[in-house]
């Protein structure tokens, strides 16, 4: 998905994220791998993924960014307690005068400033991001752009401007305005379950920190959306989302918690392509890494699209998703054809390239053996190219 094509929607989303492709053993800091918080060696990847505000349906990659941390000089050996703490101290202080610019945390900016460039300023782009985007610099940033907005889920207990309470105290006094239903897919902590969320609103104005200068407040809505009736035993869900988008009915309350929701998209894609491309699995030098992942993004984010649409609308003519010479491949390698070629058909065609087999008791569809199939129609349909020129 190019910015030309995302051009052509009026909204579009971009839910974005950070995920860690890992590389622990130790010969991976031998081949120029950074560090990584778990104390392994790999890369850091940052993508911006383009869904459609209607349904959450994924459009294509419209950002990303991959870079290495370096190593830390280790420290003398015969390096004294005093020393040492004098050493972190300088480190410390180096760090808080570091331009925002050369820190980690400015993707989340940086990604926004992209998009707002490479994107036709006919189409407002709302970026969709989780708590580790929570950051003073994203809101402020905002008021550059012209065509770019925000929902995040906030981390921070901000202050407020004008206002004696916090923002969590302000949005638990508003009352509640109505309810919406969202379901919650299975988690390590959580089962699958459906939750019926009371939802709170109201403008707010961010008192912003002084690094930020003179520009005054940020002045946001905030959307507070937490479970009533939660299983027993089970944790209620509850986010606070701060958007630059107006908020002052309670359909636009549930447009943003909708909105919010499809940034699992993200998590999916990475997972795709982590679990299905098997990412990790490549030990290319730290530098090539960079042109594979070029090859292996756009393959992670047309299976995405391909399983989204078996799962929500497996009756949709395959002819939408995939080309003709796909098609093409796909009717000859199948023992038999229905009428209409349809996504559900396609998908099922595909998994049987990866070597799924379908059974009485039939198994769900997995992704590695998707990523198999997708990998074997790609050379599949390069041969059949190649001989239909001659």
């Amino acid at each position: 998905m190019t910015a030309t094509t995302v051009s052509q929607q009026s909204v579009v989303l971009c839910v974005g994220d950070t995920t860690y492709l890992d590389y622990k053993p130790i010969e991976a800091k031998r081949e120029g791998y950074g560090p990584q918080g778990n104390g392994g060696n790999g890369l850091l990847l940052h993508s911006g993924l383009a869904v459609a505000p209607e349904d959450g349906q994924p459009l294509g990659l419209l950002w990303q960014k991959l870079w290495n941390r370096t190593h830390p000089t280790p420290p003398p050996v015969d390096e004294t307690p005093a020393q040492k703490k004098k050493r972190q101290s300088e480190a410390r202080k180096a760090k808080r005068k570091r331009p925002f610019e050369e820190k980690e945390s400015y993707r989340w900016v940086e990604a926004i400033a992209e998009a707002e460039q490479t994107v036709e300023s006919t189409t407002q782009v709302i970026h969709v991001f989780d708590r580790e985007g929570d950051i003073a610099e994203v809101f402020a940033h905002l008021n550059d752009c012209t065509h770019s907005g925000v929902v995040v889920r906030a981390a921070h207990n901000r202050a407020l401007e004008h206002d004696p309470n916090r923002l969590w105290a302000k949005l638990e006094a508003q009352p509640i305005q109505g309810y919406h239903w969202v379901p919650l897919p299975e988690t390590k902590t959580r089962k699958a379950r459906t939750a019926k969320l009371a939802l709170r609103y109201c403008a707010v104005e961010l008192r912003a920190p002084s690094r930020l200068g003179d520009d005054g407040p940020l002045k946001v809505y905030a959307v507070y959306a937490h479970e009533v009736d939660a299983p027993e035993g089970e944790e209620p869900v509850s986010w606070m989302l701060l958007t630059s988008e107006g908020v002052d009915s309670l359909e636009q309350a549930k447009t943003i918690l909708r909105w919010y929701t499809y940034r699992w998209r993200i998590e999916d894609y990475h997972q795709v392509l982590k679990s299905g491309c098997q990412a990790e699995r490549y030990r290319l030098a730290a530098g090539g890494m960079k042109t594979l992942l070029g090859f292996l993004t756009v393959i992670a984010v047309d299976l995405l699209r391909l399983t989204y649409l078996h799962r929500t609308q497996p009756e949709l003519p395959a002819e939408q998703v995939l080309s003709e010479a796909q098609l093409a491949v796909l009717t000859a390698k199948a023992s038999k054809c229905p009428a209409t070629l349809t996504v559900g058909w396609a998908v099922a065609t595909i998994a049987r390239l990866g070597g799924y087999l379908e059974h009485r008791r039939k198994t769900p569809i997995g992704i590695q053996v998707l990523w198999r199939g997708w990998a074997k129609l790609h050379d599949l349909v390069e041969g059949w190219q190649l001989a239909n020129q001659t």
